[in-house]
């Protein structure tokens, strides 16, 4: 009998891939040729000033915004085809406070087949809440157990990869960090490969593996040790950027937020 052909192994596409995508609104380009790859599993940080296209691209990347040429693939399928396979936290969420909606009602919503009691309490509680949170109104909630909230929602169908614009907007430093050991969690935990909006650059140096630095076209992408250099960053967000770096285990880390640049803020 003839001998079957031995297997081989491919490797599994990328998480998210870009390939040369422009995006223009009317005759004003806002993204010009983005190249660049998120590997499956990881964490990810799309970096820049503001008006850097960050929001646009990501949108883009998500489907909400045509591009003008270029192609997206979320795991080497175009991203129509795996939307239910994404998450997604926009940077604003606006909304009236006064309306009396529970968060469990909130949590409902958009939910075609509605969730079970369990699963809300469980992905309430992957967010770092209580399950006693499910029954206070949306509007009394403070900034960063909104954000828990909102990222509890994006992962009731259990996305292989979630989409952040932002996270830490409008949070104080506890908040942030109860935000960050979430995200932690999902991706160490479920495999979630997270990639985010940030402007946090001590966040960005000691939480993520990829770092996408854009203003307007993609100036560099890899790892935070290889990136985030003061060459990088003065080349982002000018020569005013006041970043420093110390050692931590012989590795140089970005440790301040950008400051005193009028595109920082």
């Amino acid at each position: 009998m003839p001998k079957p052909f031995p297997k081989t192994h491919r490797p599994s596409p990328p998480a998210v891939l870009v390939e040369h995508a422009t995006i223009s609104f009317g005759e004003r380009v806002v993204v010009e040729d983005a190249h660049f790859q998120i590997p499956e599993g990881s964490i990810a940080a799309l970096i820049g000033p503001n008006g850097s296209g960050k929001t646009t691209l990501m949108k883009a990347i998500l489907g909400l915004i045509p591009l003008r040429s270029g192609d997206v693939f979320l795991f080497g399928k175009h991203a129509h085809q795996v939307r239910h396979l994404a998450g997604y936290v926009p940077q604003r969420f606006s909304f009236d406070g006064s309306f009396p909606i529970t968060v469990r009602e909130f949590l409902r919503l958009g939910q075609s087949r509605g969730c079970s009691p369990s699963v809300l309490r469980e992905k309430i509680q992957e967010v770092g809440l209580t399950p006693l949170v499910l029954e206070r109104r949306l509007g009394t909630l403070s900034g960063g157990q909104l954000q828990r909230v909102l990222i509890a929602q994006a992962i009731l169908n259990n996305p292989s990869i979630l989409f952040l614009d932002e996270p830490s907007t409008g949070i104080d430093v506890s908040g942030e960090a109860l935000l960050h050991d979430v995200i932690q969690h999902l991706n160490r935990e479920h495999g979630t490969t997270v990639f985010m909006v940030s402007h946090d650059l001590a966040m960005v140096s000691d939480m993520v593996d990829t770092v996408v630095c854009i203003n307007r076209r993609i100036l560099c992408a890899g790892a935070p040790r290889e990136v985030l250099t003061h060459r990088t960053l003065a080349e982002l967000f000018g020569d005013r950027s006041g970043v420093y770096e110390h050692w931590h285990d012989e590795v140089p880390h970005v440790h301040e937020k950008i400051r005193s640049h009028p595109n920082a803020h």
